[in-house]
């Protein structure tokens, strides 16, 4: 028989986890790059980048072309992609809604716990039509260091009054899932555009194809049981 699981609360990464942004994120980037003349290895250096913080990605950028790249052009085009992007739709990945449901219905605490700033994962939670699910939320704003780095987890286990090893974690990343294991949490991936390296797996209590598959286990581990009763 599976271990049962004791679980506090849920913590769910946001980008490429609840919410089908990755994969606009990327391809505004990569043409963004494209459009100011660093389009050869754009594509690969953006997959790098997926699931770490804003700032973080621009220290790549200007460590990776130089003192003279156009960091603001390249925001701007950036910007102006990705909005029009989102104004078509703003899609949930699948199973979002079955696992918010679920942790609802068995009156599990839960938490975003995302590398975006309040602003925009305020904005986006919204176009989504998720934001009144979540009474907490965690963004950049929030701590001194992002991903990989742990400490937007462990702020989340505290504001939840929890410890995060009673904690499951829900991420799409590679640096998501460090972050999460490193606060000591229960870490899951679902993964988006990066998959898991060899690493990532071994911190994984699973790697699973969607969202559905996330609540069924949380369900077969009893993690949701003792409070639906």
């Amino acid at each position: 028989m599976s271990e049962r699981w004791i679980v506090d609360a849920v913590l769910l990464d946001m980008d490429g986890t609840l919410l089908d942004t990755e994969r606009v994120y990327f391809d505004s980037l990569v043409a963004a790059l494209d459009s100011c003349g660093y389009g050869d290895d754009a594509a690969a250096l953006c997959h790098a980048m997926i699931g770490l913080p804003g700032p973080v990605c621009e220290a790549i950028l200007r460590e990776r072309y130089g003192a003279a790249f156009p960091l603001a052009d390249v925001n701007r085009t950036f910007v102006a992609t990705r909005d029009r992007m989102f104004a078509a739709a703003l899609p949930l990945k699948t199973g979002t809604l079955a696992l918010l449901d679920g942790l609802a219905d068995a009156g599990c605490p839960m938490a975003i716990v995302t590398s975006s700033s309040r602003r925009t994962a305020e904005r986006h939670l919204a176009l989504a039509g998720i934001r009144d699910r979540f009474d907490t939320l965690l963004t950049l704003d929030d701590v001194t260091h992002g991903k990989p780095d742990p400490e937007l987890y462990l702020k989340a286990a505290a504001r939840l009054g929890v410890r995060p090893q009673a904690c499951i974690a829900v991420e799409d990343s590679n640096h998501g899932v460090a972050a999460a294991h490193a606060a000591g949490t229960i870490t899951l991936m679902v993964p988006d555009i990066a998959q898991p390296t060899a690493e990532t797996r071994g911190r994984c209590a699973a790697v699973l194809p969607d969202l559905n598959a996330v609540l069924r286990l949380l369900q077969e581990r009893g993690a949701l049981a003792r409070r639906a009763l």
